[in-house]
């Protein structure tokens, strides 16, 4: 079965793959923040002194963990390989990428905004903002921010500035959209609910969950630190590509 897989996305799995080992090896014995590899590579908040500009682009083959990368590559695969046999290699790896840039883009975004939302509480109390972001930046806090803002959000305040995001959820997202679009009448299942659902309908229904999810806290089917905001941008993102080149002469490979 998998030799059917296409050749972007069998090196698309394979730098992932790559990229988790060097997660796991270099810099550190442990998955994740405590791995010199995670920190030059996960994406940082920009405001943050360890985000670098490349982060936007390698943390989309970055993974925080076996399930993580194994249901993503699977992912990847599964609807991936479908999708790039209609669009072809240079547009498939186009779309991915604008899906997971998209997704990046989202997801600072909302991180910004709730940042910012914080540090205009704390300037309009007479805190001096270069002083907030040199006391982050040394991996501190204050605790009188917790008097002005309130003990959740200063906590929400923190964790924003210190977020890190990693893996390829965000371009998949897009990848599922194009599937969906492509192949609307394909019956797909859950593995925890073996009911045959046509893609038109279920490929929404996950970006209706992860749409709730952004919203409430709730998470469903997904780990609780699950960047939401991101696959709902990745989905956007791919949905806005396709209606794109379904209204226009992209290229020759327009699809009808």
């Amino acid at each position: 079965m998998m030799n059917n897989i296409t050749d972007t996305v069998k090196h698309l799995i394979i730098i992932n793959v790559v990229m988790f080992v060097g997660t796991l090896t270099i810099g550190g014995s442990a998955i994740g923040s405590n791995t010199l590899f995670y920190d030059w590579f996960a994406l940082h908040f920009p405001q943050n002194s360890a985000f670098q500009f490349w982060q936007i682009i390698t943390h989309m083959f970055m993974h925080g963990g076996f399930m993580h990368i194994l249901f993503n590559m699977f992912a990847l695969w599964m609807f991936g390989t479908a999708v790039e046999q209609r669009f072809g290699a240079k547009k498939f790896l186009f779309f991915y990428m604008s899906s997971g840039l998209g997704a990046a883009l989202c997801m600072i975004g909302y991180y910004y905004f709730t940042f910012y939302s914080g540090l205009n509480t704390l300037t309009d109390a007479g805190v001096d903002k270069t002083q907030i972001l040199e006391t982050l930046n040394s991996g501190m806090y204050n605790t009188q921010w917790q008097q002005i803002m309130g003990a959740a959000d200063m906590q929400q305040f923190v964790s924003v500035f210190n977020s890190t995001m990693v893996g390829a959820s965000g371009a998949i997202m897009g990848v599922l959209v194009a599937f969906g679009m492509l192949y609307p009448e394909s019956k797909l299942m859950l593995m925890f609910l073996p009911v045959p659902i046509k893609a038109k309908y279920f490929i929404p229904g996950i970006i209706a969950l992860d749409l709730i999810s952004a919203i409430t806290g709730q998470s469903f089917f997904s780990p609780g630190n699950t960047a939401y905001v991101a696959h709902i941008g990745g989905a956007l993102t791919g949905f806005l590509i396709m209606w794109y080149w379904k209204k226009t002469q992209f290229n020759k490979n327009r699809w009808d």
